[in-house]
């Protein structure tokens, strides 16, 4: 099959692999799936597994972050009733649900990474490695900020979420979306394709017709507007070996300006219930 697109891991391994598209879903698959994912994670450059703020990018992250901390925080408090049950998926270091916590959240969290899990247990958090060890049900809401497209057999793991989540619960899900402007303009060098640490690339179209098929709905969707400044850093990095902060910060307000008309940002925030 001819692939949509060739790329490599920019940032830790320089390995080549190819994007295919799913036209069924109007996706994008990561094209050979390693059978050793777990070493790809296996660095200090990838971000999310760390709080610190050494370099000026890891900075920029962690500015974004806390702001983006208290935008989650108000968007789950609209979508819960009285049972503040929640389960944030790939939960990183734990910032996000030790903010939830003292929101009066009771909070759940699986994490793979041993690194982050450690980081999260110093905030007083306990993680679990793999969502087969979380044996509670009913959470009011599931979070799963930029984690969907980590996942392998993304069927299996869609069902075992969904049958976590209370009958009138709420899934909330952030993805990159590759028909954004910035994905278009990077097109291999796109920081957000992330290969092979992203095994999927999702277009809006593909989280409709994906959910579905397990009983979920799309209810609403909605832009985060950071995002394109963000991915577009890192590649402009990826393509000409350096940051160019003004080159980047056009692109991704290009991008953004664009999307008011098409709707598509660089990563969307998907909100769905049970169908």
């Amino acid at each position: 099959m001819k692939p949509f697109l060739k790329t490599k891991d920019f940032s830790f391994t320089g390995e080549e692999f190819e994007l295919i598209l799913d036209s069924e879903f109007n996706m994008l698959k990561t094209h050979p799936e390693p059978k050793n994912l777990e070493d790809y994670y296996d660095s200090e450059s990838y971000i999310s597994h760390k709080d610190s703020g050494r370099t000026l990018m890891d900075k920029l992250y962690q500015y974004v972050k806390r702001y983006s901390l208290k935008r989650k925080i108000n968007l789950i408090n609209a979508y819960c009733n009285q049972n503040k049950k929640l389960l944030d998926i790939g939960a990183g270091t734990g910032s996000f649900l030790e903010i939830a916590k003292s929101n009066g959240w009771d909070t759940y969290g699986v994490e793979p990474n041993k690194l982050a899990r450690g980081l999260a247990e110093e905030k007083g958090l306990q993680l679990k490695e793999n969502i087969n060890f979380i044996k509670e049900e009913g959470f009011q809401v599931i979070t799963m900020w930029h984690v969907l497209e980590h996942l392998s057999n993304l069927d299996a793991q869609i069902d075992k979420i969904c049958s976590l989540l209370k009958e009138d619960g709420t899934l909330m899900l952030a993805v990159p979306n590759f028909q954004s402007y910035d994905a278009k303009y990077y097109k291999q060098y796109w920081a957000a394709y992330d290969v092979p640490r992203h095994l999927s690339h999702f277009s809006q179209t593909a989280i409709k017709r994906i959910f579905a098929k397990h009983g979920m709905k799309v209810i609403k969707v909605k832009p985060m507007i950071f995002d394109s400044f963000y991915v577009s850093l890192l590649s402009e990095k990826y393509k000409r070996g350096k940051v160019n902060f003004m080159k980047a910060f056009f692109i991704g307000l290009q991008s953004n300006i664009k999307a008011w008309k098409t709707k598509e940002y660089s990563s969307l925030l998907y909100i769905l219930k049970n169908d």
